[in-house]
């Protein structure tokens, strides 16, 4: 490609895109996405000592947290087999108190699901059918995250950053590593940083200051066709005295029945007419 003007370029690119994607916004999105591609990142820094520092900063700061509470939004992308993106949007709260105690809510337009963690209960209650499941796993919230991927194929929100040390997790297998600069998360100047892993791409979003805590945290899957992402943003970010009293005992108020967990519906974040395929 010749060496264009930033000005030209982007005029020369809109026309191109506006004949076979029409006018307005839609034309010049792609044109801007082209302009990203094909400028490689041109004036963003890239230095990985300051990002890995950046990110390593988080997470000693989640680590010391022994309560910590947090309000979240996340969308969920799907791709259709005829290649067309979805996102299915949900939002809920988290509270976490160390070593061995946690409450999620979830709720969606087709779910709206608690759990409990005790330190030896899960409880997991869809609110939307009054059905709950409950199962013995004694041990840290660590712990449960393990068993709820493994056993269950369920997940917590933000699980990732809810372990002792995210770092190690994050870290793992990270292949490259990009400081993109600062950006505004619901009004809160971030650190913003890029990495790469075989399997996935992530960017996270950290607040700057003394409270570097996760704003933003989004996931791209490379073993899919289409890229779908999974997009966490975090609000209501509260620590120590801050965080309110909860009960992590699950008690059923509302008589709701009691499943197996294997049989429990109305819970996933796929509604039951979306049926998933094959990774590419």
């Amino acid at each position: 490609m010749r060496n264009l003007g930033l000005r030209r370029y982007k005029k020369q690119m809109a026309r191109k895109l506006s004949k076979s994607s029409g006018r307005g916004m839609f034309a010049t999105a792609l044109a801007l996405s082209m302009i990203v591609v094909a400028g490689a990142f041109a004036g963003v820094r890239a230095d990985e000592a300051d990002a890995k520092r950046l990110l390593k900063n988080m997470s000693e700061y989640l680590s010391a947290q022994e309560v910590l509470s947090f309000g979240y939004d996340t969308t969920l992308g799907v791709v259709t087999t005829d290649g067309q993106k979805l996102e299915l949007a949900s939002s809920g709260t988290v509270t976490l108190n160390r070593p061995d105690k946690i409450r999620a809510t979830r709720s969606g337009g087709f779910a709206n699901v608690e759990m409990y963690f005790d330190g030896k209960t899960l409880t997991v209650m869809g609110k939307n059918l009054n059905i709950y499941a409950q199962t013995d796993v004694p041990g840290t919230v660590e712990h449960l995250v393990d068993e709820l991927r493994v056993k269950y194929n369920m997940s917590l929100p933000a699980a990732d950053l809810l372990l002792p040390d995210p770092y190690d997790e994050l870290m793992l297998d990270v292949v490259d590593v990009k400081d993109l600069g600062s950006g505004v998360i619901g009004g809160v100047e971030c650190d913003s940083l890029a990495f790469r892993k075989k399997e996935v791409d992530y960017q996270i979003w950290i607040a700057q200051g003394e409270r570097p805590y996760p704003c933003r945290f989004v996931i791209t899957s490379k073993l899919l066709a289409g890229g779908p992402q999974y997009t966490i943003q975090t609000r209501d970010w509260k620590t120590g005295d801050e965080v309110a009293a909860v009960d992590f005992r699950f008690k059923n108020t509302t008589k709701a029945r009691k499943v197996e967990l294997k049989d429990l519906e109305g819970t996933d974040e796929l509604p039951e007419h979306f049926v998933t395929g094959e990774s590419q």
